[in-house]
Parts: structure tokens; C-alpha cells; sequence
């Protein structure tokens, strides 16, 4: 299958759909603790689903894995248990800020950092496996430009910031919590600002684990596949991560016998003690599925690429951000807000989009540099 990004934009952007809807079925989880559902649902997204898809449509999942290098089953795994820490964290932001809000100033730091940590990294460990330092990268027209994508990112994270605090001061806080039930405009940020930091991660962890890709191929998987087994490896690193803090937030807060009682226990305070055990097991579940298939369709896009696969993380971030927007909106998380707060974000998130064009852009200059 020829690779043509007239195919790999409408998956990434599949991706981006599956990133900005995932945490739409916890909303319908009720009578649970974030720990209890964020742990069910990560099981789905970091463990059953990317081995049940790279079993079912690559060739020798286990001899592939096997031939790798003892470097790149480390890096790549490395990597994704920091980017666990973002997965985890992403999972507050979206309590915190809610959907639109949220989406947008993680994943703005996200972009941007995922294109400054490696580089960064390179300066003080030389083994990190990243063409270029940052110091290389200022040294050239098209890092410059990227370098310029990056600090338009920072504006808009800063006007999206802006936006959150205008509406923390323009509602009270009944009607802020009809919309996102623990809304904290500080807590928020400092989740988000971490969560975009660590997130960024995952973008050098598919750069490491690149030759589990290539070994995957010379098995004969199909080339759009073929990116399925490196995240098998990188997710059990978010996996590692999560798992652990979810099981000391359940110890703490005794919530383990949630995951089997039918009736809640009653010094919570909820309106109804009766708990849907069945549906919160099926939401969980669908909620971790669909924030794994936004990897399924971004490794898949990346295949498509071709020799503009350098594109991919930037493509897959303002897509991300584009849907998380809509359903901010659909859910209503912005009403009774100002037109100063609605203008706000709005340019917030479009300054957001913005700066992963110019990022772009700045890759394709030194694609076509390389080229030439």
C-alpha cells in the first residue's frame, strides 16, 4: 500500500476525534471515584486493546518484541512511563477545566513541548535518541520558525488562561459546577501545565521505538500496521504509572469495594445511592477504548505520511484540541459566560491551532532543506 497523506490527514484527524471524545462516556459514570473508573478505563486503553489489535492484525507480535534491543524496549518504555505521568494528569485537567478548557491548554503545552524536551534532552544526555539539539535547531531558518510556533503557542495558552479566569470571577460557583462538577481554575492549570509537559513524551517514545516498526514490517505486516507493536511497549509504561498511583489513591480513600457494591455508601452525599454497576463497568470500558484508538489511528496515519510524516504530532494535536473544543460547547461548559469569556477562548484555542501550523511548517522547511 503506497503511503499518501491524502489517507494518513483523515486518520490522524480519526485520532484527534478519538482524543477529544474519550472522556465524554465518564461523564455518564456515576457513584465512583475518578481512581476507580480512570483505573478501569486504563486497563482497556494501555494493556487489553493494544495487544488484542497488534495480535489480530500484525505478524509475530512476540518475536518482534523479542528482537529488539535491550536500548529500545528501554527508551521507548522510559518514555511512556512519563508520559503516563501526562496521561494520568490529563485525566484531572479534564476535571478541573472541563473539556474545551482543559484540552486546549495541555495540549498547547503538549505541542510545544514535545517539540523543546527532546531537544533539550539532547543537550544534556547525547545518547537520547533525537536528531538535534535545541542550540541546531535555533542555528537554522526552518528551527526558527518552528522555535516561533512554539512561543504563538504560549500566547494562546496564555490567553486561554485568561478566558478560565475570566469565567471563575464572571459565574458562581452553583452554576460553574453545573457544567464541570470540581471546576478549580488554579488546580487546573497547574494540572494542565504538568500534564502538557509530561504528554509530550509520547512523541519521542514512537522515535525510539521506531525499529520495533521497521522489525515489524520485514515480519510482513502490512505497512499501515505496522506502528501497532511499538505501542504495545510504550503504553505498559503509561500503564506502570497509572496503575500505581490509582491503587494508592484507592488505599487511601478505601474505594476499592466500589468496583462491587450495588449501593453507595451513604456518607458521600450523592443524590442517588443506587449505583448502575453494569453501565459504569461498559462507560469505563468505552471510555478507555476510545482514548487507545487515538494511538490506533495516529500510528496508522503516520504510515501514510510518506516524507511528510514529520507532520504527524501537529496534525494530531490541533485536531485533538478542534474536537475537545466542540464538545466543551456541546456540553455546555461555557454557558452563562460572557462574549469576552466565549471571544477569549475562542482565540485562545485558535492561537493554539495556529502555533502547530507553524511548527509544522517549520518541519516541512527542513524536510524540504533535507531534500534539497
Amino acid at each position: 500500500m503506497t503511503a499518501t497523506p491524502l489517507i494518513g490527514i483523515p486518520l490522524h484527524w480519526l485520532g484527534g476525534f478519538a482524543s477529544g471524545s474519550f472522556y465524554v462516556p465518564y461523564r455518564a459514570v456515576k457513584a465512583w471515584s475518578w481512581e476507580v473508573y480512570w483505573l478501569l478505563g486504563g486497563i482497556f486503553s494501555w494493556v487489553i486493546c493494544p495487544a488484542v489489535f497488534a495480535l489480530l492484525l500484525t505478524r509475530d507480535l512476540r518475536a518482534v518484541i523479542a528482537a529488539q534491543s535491550l536500548s529500545t524496549l528501554g527508551w521507548t518504555y522510559f518514555f511512556g512511563l512519563l508520559w503516563g505521568f501526562g496521561g494520568l494528569t490529563y485525566g484531572l485537567t479534564m476535571r478541573y477545566l472541563g473539556l474545551s478548557l482543559g484540552t486546549g491548554v495541555a495540549l498547547g503545552f503538549c505541542a510545544a513541548f514535545g517539540t523543546l524536551m527532546p531537544p533539550i534532552f539532547k543537550l544534556i544526555l547525547p545518547t537520547v535518541p533525537v536528531a538535534e539539539s535545541i542550540l541546531e535547531i535555533a542555528s537554522s531558518n526552518a528551527g526558527r520558525v518552528t522555535l516561533s510556533g512554539v512561543a504563538i503557542c504560549f500566547i494562546g495558552i496564555a490567553v486561554a488562561a485568561v478566558a478560565g479566569f475570566v469565567k471563575e470571577r464572571e459565574l458562581p460557583a452553583e452554576q460553574k459546577q453545573q457544567a464541570i462538577a470540581e471546576f478549580s481554575f488554579m488546580k487546573g492549570m497547574l494540572v494542565a501545565t504538568f500534564c502538557g509537559i509530561m504528554s509530550a513524551c509520547f512523541a519521542f517514545a514512537l522515535t525510539a521505538a521506531n525499529p520495533i516498526s521497521a522489525t515489524s514490517l520485514a515480519a510482513g505486516t502490512d505497512r499501515i500496521w505496522s506502528g501497532l507493536p511499538k505501542l504495545v511497549v510504550l503504553l505498559w509504561g503509561g500503564f506502570t504509572t497509572n496503575f500505581i498511583w490509582c491503587l494508592m489513591l484507592i488505599h487511601r480513600n478505601h474505594s476499592a469495594d466500589q468496583y462491587f457494591a450495588t449501593v453507595a455508601d451513604p456518607t458521600r452525599s450523592l443524590p442517588d445511592l443506587k449505583v448502575p454497576l453494569l453501565k459504569n463497568y461498559l462507560f469505563s470500558a468505552a471510555a478507555g477504548t476510545t482514548w487507545y484508538l487515538q494511538f490506533f489511528f495516529y500510528t496508522m496515519g503516520e504510515t501514510q505520511m510518506g516524507r511528510y510524516s514529520f507532520a504527524s504530532w501537529t496534525v494530531h494535536m490541533a485536531s485533538i484540541i478542534i474536537f475537545a473544543t466542540m464538545w466543551g460547547w456541546v456540553l455546555h461548559e461555557w454557558r452563562g459566560s460572557s462574549k469576552r469569556a466565549h471571544g477569549l477562548v475562542a482565540t485562545g484555542v485558535s492561537l493554539l491551532v495556529a502555533s502547530t501550523v507553524v511548527i509544522g511548517w517549520g518541519a516541512y522547511l527542513k524536510a524540504q532543506g533535507a531534500a534539497s
